[in-house]
């Protein structure tokens, strides 16, 4: 059996290393809830030093991850709705249909009524030539009506039907509607952080450093170049082993936030993406893909597992093999290799399927 190896989680230096990478896009989704009061003193960079500076962009990266998931989640909710009013509208649209066929069946067995039987039924049996052969007819009569009874009532169900579905598709539309608005809401919100981290990063910060400061650069990345050893423990499973397989194929992609492949990702989206082409679905968020699978302890992982990070599980990568991860790391980066531990580790999922 190979043997596996605890990674050890980055200390402060690392933590501290690590932040300077963060582009504009690590911002990116800054705080759904709370938006430009939080970014404040990101209007006079120029005040900030090389640490203070780092330590804005690491805040400004974590409440990034957290706003694309709850970006995502609307999302999917959006899409949800969608699909449900769809269904709604077309059920009513088959309704009307049934309505209006029995409108006219029942307005044609009006009108031969009408024509057959425009007399008194006392007055028509009076002057009958033949009595024996109107009461035949009488009786036949009485079956149309007790027929007539029956589209009527039919039709008076159908209304009421269609008339519920018309209600239910206006209101799964103000919800469509309402859920748009939030999901713009939160878009505008992933903007304005983005401008916010984008002048952080192109001002250099006081202090020592300041002359070999580059802007956006990005010290932790490994600029999608594979590590020299991928693949020192066996993928759980097949299945696994085709998603790390797509997961590698996707390093060098560009990350959007809400995007799930084939040419651009968020971190959720890049797991999505990659167990989708072995055949496994996994739920939408980084949150969703936590309780996905069966947890592992960290010196069990394999090829194929999700590692899920932070307290709040607001990022995900793929571990792929000698002590790396493949994952989607925030908007105006790519995909890339970087070390398992690179930031707290709040679970190992191993994906079920």
């Amino acid at each position: 059996m190979a043997s596996h190896r605890r990674f050890p989680q980055p200390g402060l230096a690392a933590r501290s290393t690590r932040v300077t990478v963060l582009s504009a896009a690590a911002a990116a989704t800054a705080a759904l809830s709370g938006g430009a009061a939080q970014f404040a003193v990101a209007d006079q960079p120029g005040a900030l030093d090389h640490a203070a500076q780092a330590d804005r962009l690491d805040r400004l990266y974590e409440q990034a991850e957290q706003a694309t998931q709850r970006y995502d989640a609307a999302q999917e909710r959006t899409e949800k709705l969608r699909g449900e009013l769809t269904a709604l509208q077309d059920r009513a649209a088959r309704g009307q249909q049934r309505v209006n066929r029995l409108r006219d069946e029942l307005g044609a067995l009006a009108a031969s009524q009408y024509r057959d039987g425009a007399l008194d039924p006392s007055l028509e049996l009076l002057l009958s030539e033949d009595p024996a052969d109107y009461l035949d007819r009488a009786a036949t009569l009485s079956r149309i009506g007790d027929q007539q009874a029956g589209q009527l009532r039919q039709l008076q169900a159908a209304e009421q039907t269609l008339e519920q579905q018309r209600h239910q598709a206006a209101a799964k539309l103000g919800q469509l509607r309402r859920a748009g608005a939030l999901l713009q809401q939160r878009k505008k919100a992933v903007q304005r952080s983005l401008a916010a981290a984008r002048r952080i990063l192109t001002t250099p910060p006081a202090g020592p450093g300041r002359d070999d400061y580059r802007p956006g650069s990005d010290q932790r990345a490994s600029r999608g170049r594979p590590p020299t050893e991928l693949t020192d423990l066996p993928a759980s499973s097949g299945r696994a082993a085709l998603a790390v397989a797509a997961v590698r194929g996707a390093v060098g992609a560009p990350y959007v936030w809400g995007a799930t492949g084939p040419n651009a990702f968020d971190c959720s989206g890049l797991m999505l993406y990659a167990y989708r082409q072995a055949g496994v679905a996994l739920p939408r968020t980084s949150q969703e893909q936590l309780d996905s699978g069966t947890h592992v302890p960290l010196d069990q992982v394999r090829p194929g597992d999700l590692v899920i990070y932070r307290s709040d599980a607001s990022h995900v990568g793929m571990y792929v093999g000698g002590g790396q991860v493949v994952h989607a790391p925030y908007p105006g980066a790519r995909v890339r290799y970087d070390p398992v531990g690179m930031m707290p580790i709040t679970a190992v999922t191993r994906p079920a399927g």
